[in-house]
């Protein structure tokens, strides 16, 4: 018998005799699924972001994505590009690395209306409560901030009128453009970002991104973010140097929203004063903002009408006078829509269909630095009654079944480079050079990654035995079954990528049920953990490896993994 077989055995003993531990392995009763303990991964991250070695820190980034990937709980499949059609009189538009999409001064012909499909109904207009790719586009076009991206991709000051850096790196003092005003004609100044800011880290607010304020001083109850009395200046002290901070002042949870809007919406609080929903101001149209549009009509699940704000501070720059969005999900309705000339802008096709638009000059593939992921809930009854170490053979075993080639290939048929790592191929490492490159400091484990290209059936195989599972002639027994539920929204290219995978692992005699569901639904049940295994991406919100590395803490929103909790 093998080494593995019989260690495979003697946990099985153990495990049917109830005692907790033998030989040095940790093994869980019946019901118990292992905790990970997360500790050192938080800790890491906190020393990333207080390191100011930039190639010691590079080293430190390494050691954590070493961790994250060893738990095999993101099993990466390919790196984003992003596909969009638009019509060919359609002009101004443009896309940033990280996913979003600005209209604000697109032009079409004499049309003052631009008809868009980018998703379904959108799970959060509060650019605080955001952690979707189509609520931030939205947020960009209806919110504007400190800085902002121009068409070249570039970071530009958006509402700062100046910014002054300490020689230490740690003080911002971003000066306001004079005059600007909300929506409703009222003046926007200095003390609406404190009060933005400092609200979007407040725990009562219990924002995904809230951990994308933490590199400001006093973080998160005391922040160091002072408005000047005459509300032109707004002074920043940081914990430590952060050479992406003016980036980080262009993302959403860094726009401003007006307070009085905010904290007087009906079920805002109840009648203690204690918070409630802290984004119930933003779930019906006409509320305030201060970016190129405001949101006038919203028929959910169908339809959303934007209008040009004429106090934005860009207005003269701004010809479409309306958005008009379709929201669903069925991306064979929205191609139909757009053939049609109902629609001038789609963010989907059908993935069966991109062989037949892929040369046509309305289809556009633009870069992003993002990866397409499979993520495992590490608290799922899955691993129940499995050490910490079998729980992570299982994930792994799994990730070496999919033939992630074809995936690529059949699905989606764009270009995409197979994923071998969580984080993206072409992000840079923070002192001038590619992170996913190996050097004299780092080496990864497979050539240059985690995963190998090709399924590894037989290392699965093996990894299977070792959790206790058993295979005649290379299928698993059903005296061991494996089976579990992917989660995934439901979208046809999502759809084909669960059921190649399913194919993959019912070939081995594993069986995945896939439950499509639709998309704001999707987002709030594998946030809450309710899934054994979903589909996931990430695109980054800035090209830094730290922004997809500290989406893991035990603290953060966006830990669909649940470690640490």
């Amino acid at each position: 018998m093998s080494l593995k077989k019989t260690l495979a055995f003697v946990l099985a003993f153990v495990m049917a005799f109830g005692f907790m531990a033998i030989a040095g392995f940790e093994v869980k009763a019946e019901g118990e699924v292992a905790v990970i303990d997360w500790e050192p991964y938080d800790q890491l991250i906190a020393d990333i972001k207080a390191e100011t070695d930039l190639a010691v820190r590079e080293q430190l980034m390494h050691q954590a994505e070493d961790m994250l990937m060893d738990t095999w709980a993101l099993i990466p499949l390919y790196y984003y590009n992003d596909l969009f059609m638009m019509s060919e009189e359609l002009e101004g538009v443009y896309a940033t690395l990280t996913g979003e999409k600005f209209f604000m001064f697109a032009s079409m012909g004499d049309a003052d209306t631009l008809r868009i499909n980018l998703s379904s109904e959108p799970a959060r207009l509060d650019p605080h409560l955001n952690s979707s790719v189509d609520g931030a586009v939205l947020a960009v076009n209806s919110f504007s901030g400190l800085y902002t991206y121009d068409a070249a991709g570039e970071l530009v000051p958006d509402l700062a009128e100046a910014t002054e850096i300490s020689e230490d790196g740690l003080t911002y003092v971003f000066t306001l453009k004079e005059g600007l005003k909300w929506s409703d004609g009222s003046d926007l100044d200095a003390s609406d970002f404190e009060y933005s800011w400092k609200r979007a880290a407040a725990a009562e607010t219990a924002a995904d991104y809230a951990y994308m304020l933490n590199v400001i001083e006093g973080y998160p109850d005391e922040m160091q973010v002072t408005a000047s009395e005459d509300g032109r200046t707004l002074t920043v002290v940081l914990n430590a140097p952060t050479a992406y901070f003016l980036d980080l002042a262009s993302f959403p949870t860094y726009l401003p929203v007006h307070q009085e809007t905010v904290e007087s919406a009906e079920g805002f609080k109840d009648g203690d004063g204690n918070v409630l929903d802290p984004g119930a101001w933003a779930t019906e149209a006409g509320f305030i903002s201060n970016g190129a549009y405001t949101l006038e009509e919203w028929a959910h699940n169908e339809s959303m009408r934007y209008v040009k704000n004429p106090n934005y501070h860009r207005a003269d720059e701004v010809v479409i006078e309306t958005l008009e969005f379709m929201l669903t999900a069925d991306d064979t309705v929205v191609l139909s829509a757009y053939e049609a000339g109902d629609l001038d802008f789609i963010d989907t096709v059908p993935s069966a269909e991109i062989p037949n638009l892929i040369e046509r000059p309305d289809f556009h593939l633009v870069n992003q630095l993002g990866t397409y992921y499979v993520i495992f809930n590490v608290k799922s009854e899955l691993f129940a009654g499995k050490t910490e170490q079998q729980a992570k053979d299982m994930r792994q075993a799994l990730s070496l079944l999919i033939d992630r080639e074809y995936i690529v290939e059949a699905v989606a048929q764009t270009g995409q480079q197979i994923a071998t790592s969580f984080i993206p191929a072409e992000m840079a490492d923070g002192h001038g050079g590619v992170f996913k490159a190996n050097d004299d400091d780092f080496t990864f484990p497979i050539e240059d990654g985690y995963l190998p290209i090709e399924p590894d059936p037989d290392q699965a195989i093996a990894l299977l035995e070792g959790a206790g599972y058993v295979f005649e002639d290379g299928v698993l027994s059903a005296d061991t079954p494996l089976a579990f539920e992917y989660l995934t929204n439901d979208t046809s290219a999502h759809k084909a990528i669960a059921e190649i995978m399913q194919q993959d692992f019912a070939a081995y005699g594993i069986t995945m049920d896939i439950r499509p569901i639709e998309w704001d639904t999707f987002l709030a049940e594998r946030k809450d953990g309710n899934y054994d295994v979903a589909r996931n991406g990430w695109i980054a919100d800035f090209n830094d490896p730290i922004n997809m590395l500290e989406m893991w803490t035990t603290v953060s929103g966006n830990n669909d993994a649940q470690f640490g909790k």
